[in-house]
């Protein structure tokens, strides 16, 4: 008789921000059908509700709690409650993010702020409350490791003309990346980044509505033409995306802490 051998994530409890829609419910998904319980954390309620029916639809224990992550005392509710709800915790993705396209000379500073509050702060508040909880779960256990997965992007490590603070974001999340996997180390935690490039998801399509605001391009255009210098010849999907965070918070990158690596389908090379 053949020997089941249990899922990769098996056993482990993820949260999700971000988790709503686009690339965020793509990584809560594959989290589930990867074996993992998932917590889901959004500014929508609505669509919080609509993915926790998916993920519980894959036989996954899962829970939703609304929030800001540009809010730390939330952040750090948002993580209590999943371990509290789902019996433990395990990964952190911290996934929310928003976009601002525009030169870098029409830049207001209320725009700075929330861009920066949101795909800075909120990873940084992210990665605090991961770590303290990983540190609370381990209570001594030696060999316990706690996964903090950071969502960077090619902007991360090439700046593109009319994402400039955009860009900036991402640059300074490989940068939290990198020193938080260095502080955290000791501790058994490993902190790495992922790095998608075109994605069809709803952020690419007011990312293209704007561009055509600002060039001229019909709707559309912008998007078929970074597709274009895409080498694999499509756009990204959630789950291309999905496959490799998954792999981060598995048991194959226990080794593996301080990177960013890029899942673009070929765009950017480093």
């Amino acid at each position: 008789m053949a020997t089941q051998i249990p899922a990769p994530l098996s056993g482990k409890v993820a949260l999700v921000t971000g988790a709503g829609r686009g690339i965020g419910r793509g990584i809560a998904l594959e989290l589930a059908r990867q074996g993992a319980d998932v917590a889901l954390v959004d500014v929508s309620e609505d669509a919080l509700a609509e993915a926790a029916g998916e993920v519980a639809g894959m036989g996954a224990k899962t829970t939703t709690f609304a929030a800001d992550v540009s809010d730390r005392d939330a952040v750090f509710a948002a993580v209590d409650h999943a371990a509290s709800a789902l019996g433990g915790f395990d990964v952190m993705v911290n996934n929310a993010g928003i976009a601002l396209v525009g030169p870098i000379a029409e830049v207001t500073p209320e725009d700075l702020a929330r861009l920066w509050a949101i795909n800075v702060d909120g990873v940084l508040w992210g990665i605090q409350a991961a770590a303290a909880k990983f540190k609370e779960s381990a209570n001594g256990e030696q060999g316990k490791i706690g996964k903090i997965i950071n969502a960077s992007s090619i902007a991360g490590h090439e700046g593109f003309a009319m994402l400039g603070p955009y860009s900036a974001t991402k640059f300074a999340v490989r940068a939290l990346t990198q020193a938080a996997a260095k502080e955290y180390a000791a501790d058994g935690i490993t902190v790495n980044a992922y790095c998608p490039g075109v994605v069809g998801t709803d952020m690419w399509v007011e990312i293209d509505k704007r561009f055509a605001e600002l060039t001229g391009a019909a709707e559309g255009e912008t998007f078929a033409k970074f597709t274009e210098a895409i080498a694999l010849g499509r756009p990204e999907t959630p789950q291309d995306v999905a496959g490799f965070v998954a792999y981060l918070a598995g048991p194959g990158a226990d080794y593996m802490t301080g990177q960013a690596g890029l899942i673009d389908g070929g765009m950017v090379y480093r």
